[in-house]
């Protein structure tokens, strides 16, 4: 029986042989997701509006906040606005379209400029 050394396939059991030893090969560790630094490092919040990957659903993300505020200012936005929202990878995401709301709220803490169109 030929073998297939292909990644995708191992022989388990062999109607000749019986069961297969496991390869004594080490493993390839599986790659970890890609991690994207969300937060530029310049010191200024933007503020933009996406549809991406929300199923048609608008949002607002904020990016550049400091690290250590991101709870209390997600906090902070969703109360005043008036709607729900999330801390996902380094950034605040709120429902809906909520820029110059957000804007005028962090423009008395923050250097802040829009984002995207």
């Amino acid at each position: 029986m030929p073998t297939d050394n292909s990644e995708n396939s191992r022989l388990v059991y062999s109607s000749e042989d019986g069961p297969v030893e496991p390869d004594k090969r080490p493993k390839k560790p599986k790659a970890k997701a890609e991690q994207r630094s969300v937060t530029p490092a310049d010191g200024v919040v933007r503020v933009s509006r996406t549809k991406a990957g929300r199923k048609g659903k608008t949002v607002t993300v904020i990016t550049g906040l400091p690290a250590s505020e991101l709870q209390t200012v997600a906090k902070e936005l969703k109360r005043k606005c008036g709607v729900g929202g999330a801390v996902k990878d380094g950034a605040v995401e709120l429902q809906g379209d909520q820029r110059d709301a957000v804007m005028k709220l962090l423009a008395e803490r923050f250097k802040v400029v829009p984002s995207g169109g």
